[in-house]
């Protein structure tokens, strides 16, 4: 696999609850519309299974950010698809982990 031209990595977790609570559609959908964007050579995603957060599931991960988004669904990866393509804040109201740099940090404990 190539990752040239390559600036962001999505994780989308497809362990057994995530997929229990939607997860194959939150793939899908991503996936689709990375694709009808046309970032999909910019962002490469990766399921991968258990990310150790089930009862937020599904997750989704961005990296370089280091951000974790919680109970992900079709509209939300819709969403996150169009911050990303219009290279906003990628703010869902979902945001699970963030890092500052050093560390992750808890994003519901700064609510």
């Amino acid at each position: 696999m190539n990752l040239d031209g390559v600036s962001k990595h999505l994780l989308i977790c497809n362990g057994k609850t995530c997929m229990k609570n939607g997860a194959e559609e939150v793939t899908e959908t991503i996936r689709g519309e990375l694709k009808n964007s046309g970032l999909h050579r910019e962002i490469h995603t990766t399921k991968t299974l258990c990310n150790g957060q089930c009862k937020h599931g599904p997750i989704a991960v961005l990296y370089p950010q280091g951000t974790w988004y919680k109970e992900m669904n079709k509209t939300k990866s819709e969403e996150l698809i169009l911050q990303l393509k219009e290279e906003r804040n990628n703010n869902l109201g979902s945001e699970l982990y963030c890092h500052d740099g050093k560390t992750f940090k808890n994003h519901e404990s700064e609510l």
